[in-house]
C-alpha cells in the first residue's frame, strides 16, 4: 500500500455530522459534509455557512478531504486544491444515508439556500 502524507486509512471518523456544528460553533448545520483524511473529523463543506473543514485543512498535515457523503469516494488536497487517488479508509465512509443534505434533521433553516456560500 503506497502511503500518503495526510492520509491515515486507519483513522476512524469523529461521528455522523460536523463536530463544531454539533458543539455549537456557527449556525449549527451544513449542505455537505468531509472527513479530515488524517485524523477523520468530520466538518461542513465550502458551501455551507461555517465551512469548518476547511478550516480544520489549514491545521498542518491535515490539508486532505474525504468526501463523506453517501456514494463519493473523492479525496482533496486542500494546500494544493487538487483532486487525488487516495487508499480505502476505516469505515464508515459517509454518513447515515438516512441523515438528509442538508442537516442535521431539525437544524436546517427554511431559507438555507439564501445562506450558503
Amino acid at each position: 500500500m503506497t502511503t500518503i502524507e495526510g492520509i491515515d486509512p486507519q483513522a476512524v471518523p469523529s461521528g455522523t455530522g460536523c463536530a463544531d456544528c454539533l458543539a455549537g460553533d456557527g449556525p449549527g448545520w451544513w449542505v455537505h459534509l468531509r472527513r479530515c483524511a488524517q485524523c477523520g473529523r468530520i466538518g461542513c463543506c465550502d458551501s455551507s455557512p461555517s465551512q469548518h473543514a476547511s478550516a480544520h485543512a489549514r491545521t498542518p498535515g491535515h490539508q486532505i478531504l474525504r468526501s463523506f457523503e453517501p456514494g463519493e469516494d473523492w479525496f482533496w488536497n486542500a494546500a494544493t486544491q487538487e483532486y487525488l487517488d487516495g487508499p480505502a479508509l476505516a469505515p464508515p465512509l459517509a454518513h447515515p444515508a438516512d441523515q438528509p443534505a442538508p442537516g442535521p434533521a431539525g437544524k436546517v433553516p427554511a431559507d438555507w439556500r439564501q445562506q450558503i456560500n
